[in-house]
């Protein structure tokens, strides 16, 4: 197995710089940086020697020289092609890991929905919530989260009120702005909704031009006692760019999370996913569509962690790989003694569309409860020969009929995403990524 070999000197140059720059922060969060990042140089970057990094090796990550992104400032027509058109009117921009109200509609938020930084906008700052939401999620993942922890410039945190009701998306789009030398942001969202509380929430990740960009991301998302979160991340990176993000969530009593990821874009990207299901009653689904081609690698860790009984989750995860791309897929199911009455099912299916492509999938099953209902599948397999014939055979075109048995199969997850402009602008992005990867196929 390849090893990755750990090249700290140009972050350890930059957390410095940082520190001078930001000398005037609070004790406290100067602290957890420095903390933060000593754990990080004493782990390193995760190696093919831990189990949940078997099949991901990040060697042409840990080896990239990268520097903490500086500020940017970006016109509005840049940013516009990645905005949603009117029926999204909350959209907020975050740029190289710092919010930007000037690109963001804050001002027009319903009655209970509230938006905040880690300074705040007049500098006053939510001390006591920053330092929960570093606290909360701190080294519990993988050492990329303290390296988070080390750069972070902000925090945004969306706060929806007991029993408010958003009807409309919130778009979080971060970017990523590259420059002479490779960056590296760190940017951090917290989420929070309130008992009955409903709301949705939309993550896009895009990176610009520049020489190699890596978003190293981080969201925490805490669904109280009753509340109803939609979440879609849509990630839709350059070829040469490198994505790894953690998504943490915990769901109270009878709270309901429904979050789908499609993964589009980057050479290596890794979403690791944790669900913990902390209420009698919670309920949790997992959905999720990648795609790889060339020679790219997409990595999807998920842990569905049933802590309380009567806890249903569902999960489905499908992917389809081209060329030489290879893909991860790690579905885990913890259920705990007193979770009893639980019912969970997980999916992992994966299309392969050359015969160069590879997938790794392990689903896994954790059971410490005797009352239970738990199944968990996988399959790995080509387009159906009988299928592609029986439409070539009523004058269908190859790749016409190739296309229409490759959106049947992401349709399942597509079709669960309730607003119709994210829906939309998911399936489109989906057809311009899957149009690229059957191109190649064909020359």
């Amino acid at each position: 197995m390849a090893h990755v070999a750990d090249r700290h000197e140009t972050l350890v140059s930059s957390f410095e710089a940082l520190r001078r720059d930001r000398s005037a922060e609070p004790d406290w969060l100067r602290g957890a940086r420095t903390r933060a990042f000593d754990r990080f140089l004493d782990r390193g970057f995760p190696t093919t020697r831990l189990e949940d990094w078997k099949f991901t090796n990040i060697a042409p990550i840990a080896s990239t020289p990268f520097v903490r992104a500086e500020p940017a400032t970006l016109t509005p027509d840049v940013i516009q092609p990645w905005l949603f058109d009117a029926s999204v009117p909350h959209q907020f921009v975050v740029i190289n890991g710092r919010y930007s109200w000037n690109h963001s509609s804050a001002s027009a938020l319903p009655a209970g929905v509230t938006i905040s930084t880690l300074t705040g906008r007049d500098g006053a700052g939510r001390a006591s919530d920053a330092e929960r939401a570093i606290e909360a999620i701190d080294g519990s993942l993988t050492p990329l989260v303290d390296l988070n922890t080390a750069f972070l410039d902000d925090i945004v945190f969306i706060d929806v009120a007991p029993g408010t009701v958003c009807r409309d998306p919130l778009h979080v789009l971060f970017v990523t702005v590259g420059g002479d030398a490779p960056v590296m942001a760190s940017p951090r969202l917290v989420v929070r909704a309130g008992e009955r509380a409903q709301a949705s929430i939309v993550e896009t990740y895009t990176s610009l031009s520049g020489v190699t960009p890596f978003t190293n991301a981080v969201m925490l998302m805490v669904v109280g006692p009753g509340a109803i979160v939609e979440h879609v991340k849509l990630q839709q990176e350059p070829l040469d760019a490198f994505h790894i993000a953690v998504m943490a969530s915990r769901i109270d009593r009878a709270g309901t999370l429904a979050s789908r990821a499609i993964t589009l874009g980057g050479r290596i990207g890794r979403n690791d996913i944790v669900a913990v299901l902390d209420g009698e009653g919670a309920e949790c689904t997992l959905n999720g569509v990648y795609v790889a081609d060339g020679e790219s690698l997409v990595d999807t860790h998920t842990t569905i962690d049933h802590a309380q009984p009567h806890c249903p989750s569902h999960e489905v995860y499908k992917g389809i790989l081209a060329g030489r791309a290879r893909a991860v897929f790690n579905g885990k199911i913890i259920v705990r003694p007193d979770a009893q009455k639980t019912d969970a099912k997980q999916t992992n299916k994966a299309l392969l569309l050359s015969g160069d492509a590879q997938m790794n999938t392990k689903p896994q099953l954790e059971i410490f409860a005797d009352d239970v209902k738990c199944t968990h599948g996988a399959a790995i397999g080509q387009l159906d020969d009988d299928q592609m014939f029986y439409l070539r055979a009523r004058g269908i075109a190859e790749m016409d009929a190739r296309n229409m048995l490759i959106h049947a199969f992401v349709g399942e997850v597509l079709h669960g995403i309730g607003a119709p402009a994210v829906r939309d602008r998911a399936r489109h992005a989906l057809e311009a990524k899957l149009s690229l990867a059957a191109i190649e196929e064909l020359v």
